[in-house]
């Protein structure tokens, strides 16, 4: 039995303003090389499955699930993850509203919240569920979540 060597795939991207290149093994998820490689931990890993929001980054500007990404599919791509964010009104009112609990979605949370904002800087709660909807909160704050928002919403409106 012989030892295969690992291919590495060498991928030139920007993450959070920064353009990079990295040299990571063609099956490592883009998740992976954010935390390992480049010690992006706010990025969470969680289900590895696309299901919890933990490990949501904006890729070109929309939100992914990094788990489901291979590192190597995202050559000449702009990455942005909660590193990268510079929503403070965003992260303060969460904060303040009592949506980070234990914390470990949050950056997932805070990635989408920013994401919706950019599209709809007037969302209904509905819009602001639907949106959401793809992150998972184990301590049950939703409605603190969604308090957060429309908070960070409203202020943005009247700035």
């Amino acid at each position: 039995m012989s030892l295969m060597t690992e291919q590495l795939v060498t991928i030139t991207a920007t993450v959070n303003g920064d353009q990079v290149t990295m040299h990571v093994p063609a099956h490592r998820t883009l998740l992976e090389a954010l935390r390992d490689l480049m010690g992006l931990t706010g990025t969470k890993s969680c289900c590895t499955e696309g299901e919890c929001g933990a490990c949501t980054v904006l890729l070109n500007g929309l939100t992914a699930c990094s788990c489901l990404v291979l590192a190597a599919e995202v050559d000449g791509a702009e990455i942005v993850t909660i590193e990268g964010l510079a929503a403070l009104d965003l992260q303060e009112n969460f904060v303040a509203k009592g949506a980070v609990q234990c914390g470990f979605c949050t950056p997932g949370q805070i990635v989408s919240a920013h994401a919706l904002l950019a599209q709809n800087p007037n969302p209904s709660e509905q819009d602001i569920r639907e949106h959401m909807s793809g992150n998972l909160c184990r301590c049950g704050s939703y409605k603190r979540i969604i308090e957060a928002i429309q908070t960070t919403a409203e202020g943005r409106r009247n700035a």
